[in-house]
């Protein structure tokens, strides 16, 4: 009987390497402990489409009770056939404030929809590291567009720009804004994320786990950021992969001694494949 009979993993600089690439070692542990009967669960605060030729490498698209967990926690999908198993996005008001608030600084504004990714005043090294993940967009011109929102599901807002100063400063605007009642994460050295608060990628992956009859102590979680810490935190083993945040580390019960390079691997070659 296996021990953990789920790992979720975050992707950018954890699973996958500053290209955007996963390494053959990784692909073969997630392979063989999926075939052991385990689920892998991509956890990301990417979008769901963005995450679907990484699937088709690890075979996990067309599989059937394989699920991914995306926009930090507000998404839980079934790859084979997108069914959705779970949305929590963010009111109206919640959005235009967090817009209101993040457009007081020089950063690019992105808007996530189920369906689209919306960027306002898009910089040219965003661009460039969304190309690389084979992120598409559409820009916002004006600010008076965010009123589109009223009609669509917004799943987070999130603000860039790589000055860690600059979105420190956002988060304390934020936090004073709602009164802390808001979840406000960083992401990839330069990304700032908001969700509604209460949603996250830890409340998801337990929200997964009652669904397919897997307990937190069953569970890995292995990250990198501040977005991977409340999932760290819900599950029987929590890992960093080395090159984790200090925050990250700290919390760990394991940090690899490889980075994203292999850190997935490693893992699950230590505590899951036998």
């Amino acid at each position: 009987m296996m021990t953990y009979r789920l790992m979720t993993s975050d992707l950018d600089e954890t699973l996958l390497r500053a290209d955007g690439s996963v390494s053959e070692e990784n692909v073969r542990a997630i392979k063989t402990f999926v075939a052991a009967g385990g689920y892998f669960v991509p956890n990301t605060g990417r979008s769901f489409d963005s995450v679907v030729p990484l699937l088709r490498k690890l075979g996990l698209a067309t599989m059937s009770n394989q699920y991914t967990i995306t926009n930090n926690g507000a998404v839980i999908t079934q790859n084979v056939d997108r069914q959705l198993l779970m949305t929590r996005g963010m009111p109206y008001e919640e959005v235009a404030g967090v817009f209101s608030v993040m457009q007081q600084f020089d950063v690019a504004i992105h808007i996530y929809t189920l369906d689209q990714l919306y960027i306002y005043r898009p910089r040219s090294d965003d661009q460039a590291y969304l190309k690389t993940r084979g992120v598409q967009f559409a820009q916002l011109m004006k600010p008076g567009q965010v009123d589109q929102f009223m009609q669509q599901a917004v799943l987070k807002v999130i603000a860039m720009n790589p000055d860690i100063a600059v979105r420190q400063a956002i988060q304390q605007a934020l936090r004073t804004r709602f009164d802390g009642k808001i979840n406000c994460t960083f992401s990839s050295g330069m990304y700032i994320e908001t969700n509604h608060f209460g949603v996250d990628k830890g409340s998801a992956v337990l929200a997964l786990g009652r669904k397919l009859g897997v307990e937190p102590q069953e569970m890995i979680a292995i990250g990198d950021n501040s977005n991977d810490l409340a999932m760290l935190k819900a599950v029987g083993l929590p890992v960093s992969v080395s090159n984790g945040i200090p925050a990250i580390q700290q919390i760990a019960d394991y940090v690899t001694q490889a980075n994203f390079e292999t850190g997935v691997a490693e893992t699950l070659n230590r505590f899951a494949v036998k």
